[in-house]
């Protein structure tokens, strides 16, 4: 990340980002790892220098949370959706077929069907 404007280097054009470019290739060419690149960047700037925290310690909540809250989401609705299909009202009784015509109904669906 830029400590200037708080971007990450590739889309920074401030002129300590330009330099933190040159420092970079200039170790890669160095022959040195990426750990060690990083290292000497955060012993320099500090954490902050990193655009993703270390998968550890306190650090390890910004990565768990999200996955966390995404399936806490899912189950709060997957619960309310269950609640919702289990208490819908059920039609008046004037609105429900007596069982003559109910009959009749599926007499005319059966009739359908075979032609």
């Amino acid at each position: 990340m830029c400590p200037v404007c708080d971007t990450t280097l590739d889309q920074s054009d401030s002129p300590i980002a330009r330099r933190m470019k040159a420092d970079i290739k200039r170790r890669i060419a160095a022959g040195e790892s990426k750990q060690e690149i990083k290292g000497a960047l955060v012993a320099q700037f500090g954490q902050k220098i990193l655009a993703a925290p270390p998968a550890k310690g306190f650090n390890l909540l910004a990565w768990v949370l999200p996955f966390v809250a995404l399936l806490g989401g899912a189950l709060v609705l997957g619960l309310l959706a269950w609640h919702w299909s289990r208490n819908r009202e059920q039609p008046p009784p004037q609105a429900r077929l007596s069982p003559a015509l109910e009959r009749r109904v599926d007499e005319e669906l059966a009739r359908f069907d075979e032609g």
